[in-house]
């Protein structure tokens, strides 16, 4: 089977408010039994903001690291989800799911290179 990853992206800023934050999180959680159940979730995890990024980069052997995100933008990869999918369509299925339990943000559905075992 495939794996692929699911990325959510969300806008630079705060947090929202506990009384929105609150649902999504119990969706969250819901769509993480269902995936387990399914037996297609392998790893999810959630980011600190971007601020708190330290970018490596090694240019004629030596090595130069940097604060912050390596891109500027409104928008930074928020968290992401690693699921084992047969193909493509079942994948955008549970990209689909995920997109419904957060609510406005939007999700990114890529493959990983090659097949894994399992």
């Amino acid at each position: 089977m495939k794996q692929y990853l699911l990325s959510i992206y969300q806008p630079d800023g705060g947090s929202p408010a506990p009384e929105v934050l609150e649902p999504i999180t119990r969706n969250l959680e819901t769509l993480e039994r269902e995936m387990r159940a399914a037996g297609v979730w392998v790893f999810s995890g959630g980011l600190h903001s971007p601020d708190t990024a330290t970018v490596i980069r090694v240019k004629d052997g030596d090595t130069l690291m940097t604060d912050g995100p390596y891109a500027e933008g409104k928008e930074h990869l928020g968290g992401f989800t690693v699921i084992r999918a047969p193909d493509l369509d079942a994948a955008l299925e549970w990209g689909h799911r995920l997109a419904l339990a957060i609510g406005l943000l939007p999700i990114e559905v890529r493959p990983f290179q090659g097949e894994v075992d399992g």
